[in-house]
C-alpha cells in the first residue's frame, strides 16, 4: 500500500525505541521462580513478552497471580532504570520526526509509571505528547483504548494518518484495531520475521524509517 502522509507518529516503547529487556527478564524471572517455575532466557523473554501484565499473568500464575506481580513489580523497581538503552537510530529518528513538524507519543504494554521514568531518565520524556502505558486506559494493546489516550493528547482523531511504529505482530493488530497505519521497524526476528507481522510498511531499521518519514512528509 501507499503509506500516506503523517500527521503524527505513535511509537512502541520497547525493543523499538529501547532495549529494556534485561531488566524485564530479571523481574518475570523473580516472579517465575518464586512459583516454582523455571526461568527464561533472554531470548524466551523477548521472544514471548507482548501483552500487558494484567492479560497475561492471571493465566500464567493462576490465583497467585496478584503476589507475582508484587514480585514483578519489586524486582523491576530495583532494575530497570539500569536497564534500558536506546536502540540504534532511535534518538535520531525522534529528533528527525520533531524536526519535521510531527507531534509523537508512546503508546505501550510497559505498565505506565515505569515507561514514564524511563523516558525521563532519558530526558527523552519532553519529545511526547503523551506516554500511555498498561494500565492508564480501560484496556492495554491490542484494544485501542490507549490509542485513544494518546490521539486525545495530540489533539487529532484516528485515522491512515497516524502511523503506529512498532516491532510485533501485536503492534500490528494495534495499530489496525485504532484505524492507523501500522510500520514495522526492525527484523521481527522475535516474532516470526516481517512477513508474520502484518504490517503496512516495513523499515528494517531507524535509517529507513527516517527516510521513510522524509519521503512520505516532503512528497
Amino acid at each position: 500500500m501507499a503509506v500516506p502522509r503523517p500527521d503524527a507518529v505513535v511509537f512502541d516503547w520497547d525493543n523499538t525505541l529501547v532495549d529494556a529487556w534485561p531488566g524485564i527478564a530479571t523481574a518475570l524471572n523473580a516472579a517465575l521462580t518464586r512459583f516454582g517455575q523455571a526461568p527464561w532466557t533472554l531470548a524466551e523473554v523477548r521472544g514471548r513478552v507482548r501483552k500487558s501484565l494484567r492479560d497475561t499473568f492471571p493465566s500464567m500464575f493462576g490465583r497467585g497471580w496478584e503476589e507475582a506481580r508484587d514480585v514483578f513489580y519489586e524486582a523491576l523497581e530495583a532494575t530497570h532504570l539500569q536497564n534500558v538503552t536506546p536502540l540504534p537510530g532511535a534518538e535520531a529518528t525522534l529528533i528527525h520526526a520533531a524536526s519535521l513538524g510531527l507531534p509523537l507519543a508512546v503508546v505501550s504494554n510497559k505498565t505506565g509509571r515505569y515507561l514514564r521514568r524511563e523516558a525521563e531518565a532519558l530526558g527523552w520524556a519532553p519529545r511526547f505528547a503523551a506516554l500511555i502505558g498498561a494500565g492508564d486506559a480501560e484496556a492495554d494493546k491490542p484494544d485501542p483504548a490507549p490509542m485513544r489516550l494518546a490521539l486525545a493528547a495530540l489533539g487529532l482523531g484516528a485515522g491512515p494518518a497516524i502511523w503506529y511504529v512498532g516491532d510485533t505482530a501485536l503492534d500490528m493488530q494495534a495499530a489496525r484495531n485504532a484505524g492507523m497505519t501500522g510500520i514495522l521497524v526492525g527484523d521481527a526476528a522475535h516474532d516470526g520475521g516481517p512477513a508474520a507481522a502484518g504490517h503496512d510498511w516495513h523499515a528494517p531499521d531507524h535509517a529507513a524509517l527516517q527516510a521513510l518519514l522524509v519521503s512520505r512528509v516532503e512528497a
